[in-house]
Formats: C-alpha cells, structure tokens, sequence
C-alpha cells in the first residue's frame, strides 16, 4: 500500500498536498481499497468554503457510500470533473490522476495531521 512520504494525512483516510496557499485532496490508497471499486464521485461546488472536518464530497463504491472530508480549512477552486466520466480512476491512481479537489487554504493549520510514518502507524493500530 502507497503513503507518499510528501502528503499530510487525516484519521479519515484522506490526504492533502499543500503547495503555498493551495492544496489538492483526495483518498488515500488504504480508503480507496477498503471501499472497493468506485462507481460515482459526487463532487463539490466551486466557492464552496469549509472548516476542517466538513464533508465535501461523496465516493460511491460498490461496498459503501462514504464522505469525503476536509483536511484543512479551505475554499473550494476546482472539482477533479474527469471522476464524473472514470470514477475508478481513484482506485487505479489515488494520489495522482484520482485527486478529488483543489482548494485555496484558508487556515494553514496542519497540526492535526499526521505525515507518512505517523499514518502507517495508524493504519496498523
């Protein structure tokens, strides 16, 4: 299983990718294979802001329907739009092709978020 070592990581199994005052979100490799094969990825509105923790999109597999939540408080830019065509594409690519959202970061606060060794730690706990 892949946990980039360059990722922040939540309790939820979601990841983030902070590059200055904007990030990317998704599903980390561990969620997208829990849940199974995705069928359908609902996605936010553009301009839509969240606190940490705010559900901001829903996965759909063919196990479960999950929400996604937000890593950091952030301000919605852009939905990953190609997932509405190639769902699966967050099995086959979680942290690359399989992004979910870009967002403007409004509160940089990262201490709630675990690195690469602390999330392996978690997942085996």
């Amino acid at each position: 299983m892949a946990i980039p070592v360059d990722l922040k990581y939540t309790k939820d199994h979601e990841w983030v990718r902070i590059e200055g005052d904007s990030a990317t979100f998704g599903v980390t490799d561990h969620a997208q294979e829990a849940l199974g094969d995705i069928v359908f990825v609902e996605l936010p509105e553009e301009g839509r802001v969240m606190a940490i923790g705010d559900a901001f999109a829903v996965v759909e597999s063919v196990k479960a329907v999950s929400d996604v939540y937000a890593p950091v408080a952030s301000e919605i830019i852009e939905g990953n739009e190609a997932l509405e065509d190639s769902p699966e594409t967050v099995n086959e690519d979680p942290y690359g092709d399989g992004w979910i959202v870009k967002v403007k970061v409004t509160d940089g606060d990262t201490s709630h978020l675990m690195d690469a060794a602390a999330y392996a730690k978690f997942l085996k706990e």
